[in-house]
């Protein structure tokens, strides 16, 4: 055996192919540890996490297994510059309103013990400068999420968090002493780790992994389904606009089975013209506040747009008189009340829409077409078809439970030296950079907690780079 006196801590089996490894993990004896925090998914709410843990408990081994690459997410989100939080919520219960799923739960201390400001100052204290743009999203200043990216896992190497992609955790389970045996597995070289750890934490986002973890130590689950998505249009002349965007509209979604009034289903923001339907924050809200509804209702129902929200209709009426009055001889394709700030395209589909000629002459329309027009521009009616996919963010509604869990510690109230951060749990916000405060914050309060409970159990630990692995055939 390759193991000497001074060893301690973590014994676990490799299996490759048809031969088995007893792997044990060594210590020097001034240097000794034999505790250990497996985080489950190399995502924000798990890195940072990590990061905070071993902060507090430099002696702990911390220990990341991502079944991908790390911090995938953060890359690819905000189109590559990362939105990293929201700079306009600063206070708690506003900050919790942008969660349709949490609100009532995160409202009262959860964002107290770590909020925004406190985000934006850890990546500042860190050397990243960010910027908070006109919608209040907080990006890196140098618009690349990379610089992210860096930082994080930069600072998780300094400290000595054990960083390991390309394997995905498949069972754990309690053992005698009241620890955790983790069973990893890496497909790819048919390779088994059993491993065991005094701390899990679970940050796996809506990856099936984390809750097959939750539900093997007790957890219920509610039923994941995506949320933040596009939505499908069915309309014949709408992919002519592709490309177009409003500035401010009022979106109204109304779905047949949904008989109560929602007033989350009705919301203000930019609209976006795809080649496939509608896109851009106000849908993006909604899809979020309906995901349950829209689930149920096999993505169906109907969207009315105001396009000019703060005009009321009989201004839009008087509006399209007066001009028709004003400009007599105009062409009906060439121009339109200036108060609307219309895109021209988008005018040309109202006309369509009304069977009018563009090439006639605005003396020639009728009251009747131009209230018709006015109604158009107030309660656009829109077909909703289907669901499209948000590139951006992949949020799903769903997940552990809040009840089960202790937002104070982000421990499992079903398990001992449980944790779980992120969006493993039912918890989802709409976009602007709430989704990355709910891991920071999960992934703060989880970390804290586990690094001082280490720190209080014992007062002497090692850091993983003091450990070497042995290996020994059996």
């Amino acid at each position: 055996m390759w193991l000497s006196k001074t060893s301690c801590f973590l014994p676990f089996i490799f299996r490759r192919s048809s031969c088995s490894f007893r792997v044990f993990c060594t210590a020097s004896a001034n240097q000794r540890s034999d505790q250990l925090l497996l985080v489950v998914g190399g995502g924000a709410a798990g890195v940072y996490a990590s990061i905070h843990a071993k902060s507090l408990a430099p002696m702990l081994n911390v220990m990341v297994i991502e079944k991908g690459k790390l911090l995938s997410k953060v890359k690819i989100s905000g189109g590559g510059r990362c939105n990293v939080t929201n700079g306009h919520f600063f206070e708690p219960l506003r900050l919790a309103e942008n969660y349709p799923r949490g609100y009532r739960e995160l409202k009262w201390s959860f964002f107290d013990v770590h909020g925004p400001q406190d985000t934006m100052n850890w990546f500042s204290n860190h050397g990243i400068q960010l910027k908070t743009e006109d919608d209040g999203r907080v990006f890196p200043v140098t618009d690349n999420s990379a610089s992210i990216v860096d930082c994080l896992l930069n600072e998780a190497r300094r400290l000595g968090v054990l960083l390991q992609t390309g394997k995905s955790v498949t069972n754990v389970s309690i053992i005698d002493d009241g620890q955790f045996l983790v069973k990893v597995e890496k497909r790819t070289a048919n390779l088994v780790e059993k491993i065991k750890a005094n701390y899990v934490l679970v940050c796996t986002g809506s990856s099936q992994q984390g809750y097959s973890i939750a539900a093997q130590l007790g957890h219920s689950i509610i039923d994941p389904m995506p949320s933040l998505f596009t939505f499908k249009i069915s309309h014949e002349s709408l992919p002519s606009l592709s490309g177009v965007s409003f500035p401010k509209v009022r979106a109204k979604l109304k779905l047949d089975h949904v008989k109560r009034n929602i007033p989350e289903l009705t919301q203000v923001g930019p609209l976006l013209v795809t080649h496939w339907g509608l896109s851009g924050p106000v849908i993006l809200r909604l899809s979020a506040w309906g995901a349950r509804e829209l689930f149920h209702s096999n993505y169906r129902g109907m969207l009315y747009v105001d396009f000019i929200p703060d005009i009321n209709i009989e201004e839009v009426k008087k509006a399209l008189f007066h001009h028709r009055d004003q400009l007599a001889k105009n062409k009906l394709n060439n121009s339109f009340p200036l108060q609307f700030s219309l895109p021209k395209r988008f005018w040309r589909l109202l006309i369509s829409e009304e069977g009018l000629d563009g090439d006639v002459p605005w003396a020639t329309v009728s009251n009747s077409n131009l209230n018709s027009i006015a109604l158009l521009l107030k309660q656009f009616p829109f077909k909703v078809a289907g669901k499209g996919q948000f590139k951006d963010e992949f949020v799903t509604a769903g997940g552990v439970p809040l009840s089960e869990i202790s937002l104070n510690t982000m421990g499992s109230k079903k398990c001992r030296n449980l944790f779980f951060a992120g969006e493993v749990l039912n918890v989802d916000g709409i976009t602007g950079g709430f989704n990355f405060q709910n891991a920071w914050t999960g992934g703060y309060i989880a970390g804290t907690t586990i690094g001082t409970l280490a720190s209080s159990s014992q007062s002497e630990q090692s850091s993983p780079d003091q450990f070497k692995f042995q290996f020994e055939k059996i």
